[in-house]
């Protein structure tokens, strides 16, 4: 689905037939200015896209002023101000904010992952864990934070997992089987010890991701790497543990919970 889809279903699923409440209002044609307010710190994404849903509903609505996103900001500091009828402008608040929220919140959340690790030559990943039909956004989020994106869709990129192995009957037969269709895509193994480590490597896979490996594990898989080899490192990911994971040589830490579970930045459009 592409954006302006997006915006439309959006504002459809969010108005209904009709804004009750603003419907009513005898006002509702009163030109109006309001503020969008940071109620904490962060990072600005989604901007554009949260002028879009207003324009979608009203083309007259104006923006005398906008930060960009990549923005840092401080709680209490304007963020853009909007200027239009109070109708069109009190309907589309939510899905707006809703919008600026989230991406806020994936790219707030992803700067914080890339400034523990910065010293470092490792990689920040995102993963295919996305609210559905919103991957494109929240993966934009990503960079705007600092990461990267890892493969967008199925059809990107080959990663064998564990549900894979057991369709094929093992991680050998599974590889083997995959391997014989040649494709110029990334071809990735997801191990969950150092023995499919080991055979994953003699099969000649040079991406390969260590799922769930404790710290000392993760140091004996970069020890035992050949040359040109990638190791990804997933699941149990944070804040707290992103540095020693980082300490060990790896290239890529990939992070589910970068858009799988972000906190909402806090922001509030406000009538003056």
């Amino acid at each position: 689905m592409n954006l302006k889809s997006l915006i439309k279903e959006a504002l459809k699923e969010d108005i209904g037939k009709r804004d009750l409440t603003t419907f009513y209002l005898k006002n509702k044609n009163k030109m109006i200015k309001a503020k969008v307010i940071a109620k904490e710190e962060g990072i600005l994404c989604g901007i554009e896209i949260f002028k879009k849903v207003f324009l979608t509903y009203d083309k007259n609505i104006k923006f005398p002023f906008s930060l960009k996103d990549g923005k840092v900001f401080k709680k209490g500091e304007i963020l853009c101000e909007i200027v239009g009828k109070a109708g069109s402008i009190l309907t589309c608040e939510r899905v707006a904010l809703n919008f600026l929220q989230r991406l806020s919140g994936i790219a707030t959340l992803t700067n914080r992952f890339v400034k523990k690790i910065e010293k470092y030559k490792v990689k920040i990943l995102d993963t295919r864990k996305t609210t559905p039909l919103l991957r494109s956004l929240e993966k934009y989020a990503v960079r705007v934070g600092g990461g990267h994106n890892h493969r967008f869709s199925l059809y990107e990129g080959i990663m064998i997992k564990d549900n894979h192995k057991k369709v094929a009957g093992s991680l050998e037969k599974a590889i083997l089987e995959i391997k014989r269709v040649k494709r110029k895509v990334p071809f990735i193994c997801e191990v969950e010890n150092l023995e499919e480590f080991v055979v994953a490597q003699e099969l000649g896979v040079k991406w390969i991701m260590l799922d769930n490996f404790p710290i000392e594990k993760i140091k004996e898989a970069v020890k035992m790497r050949k040359k040109g080899v990638k190791i990804e490192v997933s699941g149990g990911v944070n804040l707290e543990n992103i540095e020693k994971i980082a300490q060990t040589g790896v290239d890529y830490i990939s992070i589910g919970s970068l858009t799988h579970s972000p906190k909402a930045i806090d922001i509030s459009l406000e009538v003056e």
